[in-house]
C-alpha cells in the first residue's frame, strides 16, 4: 500500500457493512468555490470540525470530504450532510448539491470512489489546496493524472471528526443527535434478531425514537 493509500484508509475506508467514515458534499452545474468554500470556512469557524479535504469532481463540481474517526450508520453522515446543506446553501436549488452517503440511499450500492481518479476522458478528479480552490471553477477537473505524493501531502495534514464534536455540530444545525443513531441502531440490532422480516419492519417502523427516513423506508418495504 503506497502513501496515498495509506491517507485515503486511515481517513475514510471502512470494512464495516452499512457503516461509513466518510461524508461527501457537492456543489456542480457550475462549480462555485466562493459558494462551496463558505461552507469549508463555517465548519471550522462555526462548528469547530476538523478542514475537510478539497476536491475537484473530474465533471462539474468542487467537493469537501469529511472524515469520521469511527465508523458510523450512513444515516448520521447524511444528516450532517442535509444540516450543512439547510445552514450554508439554503438557497440554491437541490439539483446542484450531491451528497455522499445521500438520504435515502444503499451504500452498499453507491460505491465511495476518493480521488485522484479518471472521471471522464482527460478530466481528473483530484484533491487540492485550499488556496488553488478557486483557480478550478471553469475547468473543475485536471488534464493529467496528478501526483500521488502531492495527493498524500494534501491528505496527511488532515484530521477526522470525533464523535462528541460530530455530536456538538450536528446539535448546532438541528441535525439529530449522534446519542439517537445509537439507539436507533441498537433498536435495528435487536429487531434484526427475529427471525421474521416483516416483524423487524414494523418495528422500525413504529419506532419514534429511529429517524422518521427510516421509518418511512421500512413503511415502503411493507408495501
Amino acid at each position: 500500500m503506497n502513501r496515498l493509500q495509506t491517507e485515503i484508509q486511515r481517513l475514510y475506508l471502512t470494512d464495516e457493512p452499512a457503516r461509513v467514515r466518510a461524508a461527501v458534499l457537492e456543489l456542480a452545474a457550475p462549480a462555485d468555490w466562493t459558494v462551496l468554500g463558505q461552507v469549508w470556512r463555517g465548519v471550522q469557524s462555526d462548528l469547530g470540525l476538523p478542514a475537510p479535504a478539497i476536491a475537484v469532481s473530474g465533471r462539474d463540481g468542487y467537493q469537501l470530504w469529511f472524515s469520521l474517526s469511527a465508523a458510523l450508520p450512513a444515516a448520521q453522515a447524511a444528516a450532517l450532510l442535509e444540516g450543512l446543506r439547510q445552514r450554508y446553501l439554503p438557497g440554491l436549488p437541490l439539483k446542484r448539491i450531491k451528497t455522499w452517503p445521500a438520504a435515502h440511499a444503499d451504500t452498499s450500492t453507491s460505491t465511495l470512489q476518493p480521488p485522484p481518479r479518471l472521471a471522464l476522458s482527460g478530466q481528473w478528479a483530484a484533491f487540492l489546496a485550499p488556496d488553488l480552490a478557486p483557480v478550478f471553477a471553469d475547468e473543475p477537473w485536471l488534464d493529467t493524472a496528478p501526483n500521488e505524493e502531492g495527493q498524500a501531502d494534501l491528505l496527511q495534514g488532515l484530521l477526522s471528526i470525533k464523535p462528541e464534536a460530530l455530536e456538538q455540530a450536528l446539535n448546532q444545525l438541528g441535525a439529530k443527535p449522534l446519542a439517537s443513531a445509537s439507539r436507533a441502531e441498537a433498536s435495528t440490532s435487536q429487531a434484526g434478531a427475529s427471525s421474521d422480516p416483516r416483524q423487524f419492519l414494523l418495528r422500525v417502523m413504529n419506532d419514534e425514537s429511529q429517524d422518521m427516513a427510516l421509518r418511512i423506508e421500512a413503511a415502503k418495504a411493507l408495501l
